[in-house]
């Protein structure tokens, strides 16, 4: 394998690979985000990732092979991102590079993301991508930290 790493617009029959990403429990107890049932999950992306001309979503490949998805969405006056890759793609430097070709594509700034705090590869991937620490919010019990990427795109690459 050559680990090619692309992105594509979201496919209706991705929706079932990701709701199976979702639902790793590895991913669930990493992410501290809470599985939704079948029903919820593809109501939501139906209606609200993909129904949502504001979001720029982004299947992830590799090599051909769907490996999970990058969403950009308006959260009130912020933009934030977020992504998801299966467990057969971590720790192979694949998030790195989805992020840089996702970052290159998103043309909004700043952009922020919430990772939960004992994430600590998502948050050091945000972080290699210049993303900087702004604080910490807390969603339930859970406490996650705050990042922010300023500038544009092309200050980003220099």
């Amino acid at each position: 394998m050559s680990d090619q790493v692309r992105l594509r617009d979201v496919e209706p029959a991705d929706l079932e690979e990701f709701l199976a990403q979702e639902h790793d429990p590895e991913a669930v107890r990493r992410s501290k985000f809470p599985p939704r049932e079948r029903e919820a999950f593809m109501t939501h992306w139906r209606t609200k990732v993909l129904g949502d001309p504001a979001n720029f979503v982004q299947a992830i490949t590799v090599d051909g092979e769907l490996a999970g998805n990058a969403v950009a969405w308006w959260h009130e006056e912020q933009r934030f991102i977020g992504y998801w890759l299966g467990r057969a793609y971590w720790g192979r430097g694949i998030g790195t590079r989805a992020l840089a070709l996702f970052l290159e594509r998103e043309p909004a700034r700043p952009l922020y993301a919430d990772p939960y705090i004992g994430n600590t590869g998502s948050v050091r991937l945000l972080e290699k991508h210049g993303f900087r620490r702004s604080g910490t919010v807390r969603y339930g019990e859970n406490e996650h930290i705050m990042l922010v990427l300023d500038g544009s795109p092309e200050q980003a690459e220099s």
